[in-house]
């Protein structure tokens, strides 16, 4: 091994640090095992305006010997990405197969081969990724080194834009390889890849140099000859195992540019003049009516106006809003349990006389809120439905290009699992339907996971009559809307503080579209 070699194996990879962040990035870092993931600012549209998917998320494969310096080109590769939206990097290492007492007992004593193809659930593997790929949720086996077993805990994954699946076989298998946008093979010299895994299994995986040599000579270097180094064949570029940034900034360019012409600029398809948005320039036509955007709204009664008249009123203390707002939530979603699912049941009186009735016939039920204004019906769902999971979605608007923007996921069990979520009935609590940009996107993560369309309920306060809600209906038709009332008009303004001459070359700031008569910042009016 030369000098440069041996300095190299002694002080290690350099450490990725996540605290303070890199430069122009805003990273968490979450590592359960060696499955990473890197969520930055947020993450745009994926889809269309008739809420159809738009491509898939670009897939790299990193294969290479043992301790050849796979993860850190995958982490170097993410580093030099910049504010890459969400990035996955998923290890070949959880998908080894479940193993029963006898091999247990093999792998204890350094017997039991890890790095032939055998080892490998690659049907689990292509699945995971290939669900990963088309935006849809999976959820990854964990893998115990110490305890050479797969537990029995597993890691929820969703919303990447760029999955790197690293491994020494990552290249073997052609249904993976199928599923790669790009194809990197890491090549390393064996004297350093043999010295970097004594110092990798000794540190964190509590082994003996003995054993390690042992098995090194009796299952990695065989593997490695007769499976893996032949996979570099497949590979679109060779990375060397150190001294690789020039590598790495060439494929960082690649896939920069790869993404960029991924990209999707929804918010102005659906924001656009069309009947019922009003501007400063022109008067549009009628809009299509409640019933004709099949909207399911509170009848108007006197004890309803008079709610909005004290909730619209600017000079509503925030007491008194407090409390409408939660008495305006609590009617609303009883109103709305009329789309759940029921069946007939008989019941005895206390009088001993036979009743017929109905009950609820719906396995799973949750609700989810899209922060921070739909919390504001949080409280008044509680107190309609009891004992039911509540997730929360945070969308937001893009301060410099107005589009939606999917910052944080915390969805409920029932969703997050497959097999119980297209058997989930779904009620999302947002408090208003304006350009309907939010509404898409929180849809579109319920369909990714399973949910089925015909199972959600969309429960707000206000729709606006000519804000999106027409291309919202036509891109989920079979979704319930309840309302508690229609506001007929958006009107065009500007949201000061955000000027720049690329995305505003006038100079007013970014363009956003305002509810009238509306409610005001409802958000800001319940909690501040």
């Amino acid at each position: 091994m030369s000098n440069q070699l041996l300095k190299h194996v002694l002080s290690g990879p350099p450490i990725i640090s996540t605290s303070p962040n890199p430069p122009g990035k805003d990273l968490k870092l979450f590592q359960p095992k060696k499955n990473t993931v890197l969520v930055s600012h947020g993450r745009p549209p994926w889809y269309g305006e008739n809420g159809n998917l738009i491509g898939d998320a670009f897939v790299i494969g990193v294969a290479g010997g043992s301790a050849s310096g796979k993860t850190y080109v995958a982490r170097e590769i993410v580093r030099s990405l910049g504010s890459i939206p969400t990035v996955i990097i998923l290890s070949q290492d959880s998908f080894y197969k479940y193993h029963s007492p006898e091999e247990l007992a093999l792998a204890h004593a350094n017997m039991l081969d890890f790095d032939h193809p055998d080892a490998i659930d690659v049907p689990m593997f292509v699945n995971c990724l290939a669900d990963l790929k088309a935006f849809k949720q999976s959820n990854i086996p964990v893998y115990s080194f110490a305890e050479h077993q797969r537990l029995a805990e597993t890691k929820y994954l969703y919303g990447a834009t760029v999955i790197i699946a690293e491994g020494i076989l990552a290249l073997h298998d052609p249904s993976l390889r199928a599923l790669y946008d790009l194809k990197i093979f890491v090549q390393c010299d064996s004297d350093l890849m043999l010295a970097r895994r004594i110092k990798r299994d000794i540190k964190e995986r509590g082994r003996s140099v003995e054993g390690i040599l042992d098995q090194y000579l009796r299952y990695v270097k065989p593997s490695y000859d007769n499976f893996v180094r032949p996979t570099a064949s497949h590979a679109d570029i060779i990375v060397p195992g150190y001294n690789n940034s020039v590598a790495i900034e060439l494929i960082c360019t690649h896939v920069r540019r790869q993404l960029q012409e991924r990209s999707n600029q929804f918010r102005e398809k659906i924001a656009i003049p069309r009947p019922g948005i009003k501007s400063k320039f022109e008067y549009t036509t009628p809009s299509p009516t409640p019933e004709e955007l099949d909207l399911t709204v509170l009848p108007n009664t006197s004890q309803l106006q008079g709610i909005f008249t004290i909730l619209r009123d600017k000079k509503c203390s925030r007491q008194d809003f407090v409390f409408f707002v939660d008495r305006l939530s609590t009617l609303l979603v009883e109103y709305a349990l009329q789309h759940l699912p029921y069946v007939p049941k008989t019941v005895v009186t206390p009088v001993g006389i036979e009743a017929p009735g109905k009950q609820l016939d719906a396995n799973y039920m949750c609700g989810v809120c899209i922060q921070r204004s739909g919390g504001t019906l949080e409280r008044g769902f509680r107190r309609v439905i009891r004992d039911v999971p509540m997730g929360s979605l945070l969308i937001q608007s893009d301060a410099a290009t107005g589009e939606p923007m999917c910052l944080q996921v915390k969805l409920p069990a029932y969703i997050r699992n497959r097999h119980t979520a297209e058997d989930t009935w779904v009620f999302i609590l947002d408090a208003q339907i304006g350009t309907g940009a939010a509404a898409f996107m929180s849809i579109r993560i319920l369909l990714d996971h399973g949910v089925r369309e015909e199972h959600i309920v969309y429960v707000a306060f206000l729709v606006a009559r000519g804000g999106g809600i027409s291309i919202f209906r036509r891109a989920f038709p079979r979704v319930k809307i309840v309302c508690a009332e229609v506001d007929d008009e958006m009107e065009e303004g500007w949201l000061e503080g955000v000027q720049d001459e690329v995305t505003n070359p006038g100079g007013l700031g970014r363009k956003v579209w305002i509810m009238q008569p509306g409610l005001g910042q409802i958000g800001d009016r319940y909690y501040l």
